[in-house]
């Protein structure tokens, strides 16, 4: 199967550097020097869009913008991009959420991915007046998708959970087609919810081993259930023409963050609730001396940074090797990001994509040229031109 490849909207600013944010990681622990105004925005869609991303994923959390409002002021400014929308079962109800996902499906013909998130944290759950506990809150969201699917089926739906419940419940327009359902978790109720509700589970960047383990875990409950599942991986990325070119870019993202940063960024990851941000955690151990976890995929980013922890990092030829290796462990789509989030899309897209295409690994989506058009780049307030590593 042809691989399909996910850019990221940075809702909570973009930089030259690491930027920070999430599972408990204030968003200015780390470098920001671009505000995420709708301007700026848009021009890291249009790039995704141009350069061959079949669509943006776009974060859930108090750190960053609201990720439906964010994309729905953006489907305008792009023609077939697609938008991975990050949310949080639980905080609305099911019956408004299936509502709200048609309405974005119908009036962006048919542009939405959602991205169901659970909420790893249990004090920014407090904080939305959420008070369930880690196990019950994956038992809602179960409740939650039974719902929300059965509304997009059509049916008129009467349920009562143990934490969910609606009577008479129906939408008067169905979404057309069904948005598909990504969703990410590595606890063990994380992984039966997969493999029950949803159509492609995501993991966070562990080592390929680590990763087809993980696959064949979900595949096995999914099998049992009649099911089958797409699966994905959510990685930064950092790529150059030389090999050296990137480490060098890998280095010099660290080089200005201080070791007092560093064990205060782990410190507070260290109470984390997420079963996966112990996985990101366990790779470096907050050590700067052990940061490349297998060939060519680094866990620095994992330093300051909440979620996904890991990067490509590599020549093209090297990032579209890792790449082909993870394909074949079982995985079929890649969210992808990288700092600042505008030129290195077109690193990525300019580099390994088209490695990737003669390989016949992936093809540009829906029209798109073989050769994507170039984007103009026009620098937000605060946001300095690209250098020529943008070309």
């Amino acid at each position: 199967m042809a691989l399909t490849f996910h850019w990221f909207l940075p809702t909570q600013g973009d930089g030259r550097g690491i930027v920070g944010g999430g599972h408990g990681v204030d968003v200015d622990s780390a470098w920001r020097d671009r505000e995420p105004t709708t301007r700026y925005l848009a021009q890291v869609a249009r790039a995704a869009e141009q350069l061959g991303f079949e669509g943006v994923l776009t974060p859930t959390g108090a750190w960053c913008e609201d990720a439906w409002l964010s994309t729905a002021m953006l489907v305008e400014a792009t023609e077939r991009l697609k938008f991975l929308v990050a949310f949080r079962p639980g905080l609305i109800s099911p019956t408004l959420a299936a509502q709200m996902a048609a309405t974005f499906q119908r009036l962006s013909g048919g542009r939405l991915l959602l991205n169901v998130v659970t909420g790893g944290e249990g004090a920014e759950q407090r904080a939305h007046g959420d008070f369930l506990g880690k196990e019950a809150r994956y038992a809602r969201t179960d409740e939650f998708l039974q719902v929300v699917r059965r509304l997009w089926a059509g049916d008129t739906v009467d349920f009562s959970g143990r934490h969910l419940a609606v009577e008479g419940a129906r939408l008067h327009r169905l979404p057309d087609p069904r948005p598909p359902l990504y969703f990410g978790g590595s606890s063990e109720t994380a992984l039966r919810v997969a493999a029950e509700r949803v159509d492609t589970y995501l993991t966070w960047g562990e080592p390929p081993a680590a990763v087809a383990d993980k696959i064949d875990r979900v595949a096995a409950l999914a099998a049992k259930r009649g099911r089958t599942l797409e699966y994905g991986i959510r990685l930064h990325v950092i790529t150059r023409d030389t090999s050296r070119e990137a480490w060098a870019e890998a280095e010099r993202l660290l080089a200005n963050i201080d070791d007092t940063t560093v064990q205060t960024v782990q410190s507070g990851l260290s109470a984390s609730e997420s079963e996966g941000q112990r996985l990101m955690r366990e790779l470096h151990g907050g050590r700067r001396d052990r940061l490349e976890v297998y060939p060519n995929l680094w866990a620095g980013i994992g330093l300051v940074r909440g979620g996904a922890g890991t990067a490509l990092v590599g020549s093209h030829s090297e990032v579209a090797d890792l790449i082909e290796e993870y394909h074949r462990r079982g995985l079929t789509e890649f969210v992808l990001s990288g700092y600042p989030h505008l030129e290195e899309a077109y690193w990525f897209g300019e580099g390994v994509l088209p490695i990737l295409r003669d390989r016949g690994l992936w093809s540009p989506p829906g029209d798109l040229p073989t050769q994507a058009a170039a984007v103009p780049f026009v620098a937000s307030a605060g946001a300095p031109a690209p250098t020529s590593s943008a070309n």
